[in-house]
């Protein structure tokens, strides 16, 4: 009989990030303490879970959303570089017309192409590490479940690329909250469902920031 085997995408919690800027993967950005409430909120709903693996960006934001799951069932907390937050040319910076990056002409030429997008880590670049590290989840936990923290984008374009959309698109349609949980549900190697859910949906609420 072929094994059935659920990677799960998790979202990073809430972010404290007063100045609003584009963190990206600059370090030093904790949750916030509604942050830490989502990451319990998504645990929580892990409960009755079959959890046997739980890897993790290296942002201090993702290792402190796996941390409250990795104790629930006693795993290790593993670091794939893979899960990393995409690249990004205004990392640092706030971005907008008013009085962001986007009025400084330097930043222009980072604006021509919206399609591979030239601001940052190509999206194709993006989905084939992303495809690469749940392919290592789904190993690692093969006949159960495995828990994946990444970040907004990353996990965003996993999801397009996986359903075979295009993967250019605008920021504010992406399906990928707070804490929220993009579940991809394999048979054997074949992709048979993806299914998306907000645990902490009560708790999140709409970022200031793009990719907050």
């Amino acid at each position: 009989m072929t094994e059935t085997t659920t990677v799960h995408l998790l979202r990073h919690g809430e972010v404290h990030n007063p100045e609003g800027v584009l963190y990206g993967r600059l370090p030093g950005y904790r949750l916030s303490e509604d942050g830490v409430l989502m990451a319990k909120a998504a645990a929580k709903w892990f409960a009755d879970r079959d959890v046997t693996a739980v890897f993790a960006s290296p942002m201090q934001r993702a290792l402190e959303t796996a941390a409250p799951l990795a104790d629930a069932f006693d795993l290790p907390v593993t670091v794939d570089d893979r899960l990393i937050e995409a690249d990004n040319h205004f990392e640092g910076h706030t971005f907008g017309a008013g009085s962001g990056s986007l009025r400084r002409p330097e930043h222009w030429r980072y604006l021509v192409n919206p399609f591979r997008p030239s601001w940052g880590e190509p999206y194709k670049e993006l989905a084939a590490r992303m495809r690469a590290a749940v392919i290592r989840a789904r190993e690692a936990a093969r006949g159960h479940e495995a828990v994946c923290v990444s970040h907004q984008l990353p996990i965003w374009i996993l999801r397009l690329h996986a359903e075979h959309r295009r993967l250019w698109h605008h920021p504010k349609r992406r399906e990928c909250g707070l804490a929220s949980l993009t579940s991809l549900t394999f048979t054997g190697s074949r992709l048979v469902e993806v299914a998306y859910c907000e645990p902490a949906a009560g708790i999140a609420k709409a970022p200031g920031v793009a990719g907050a």
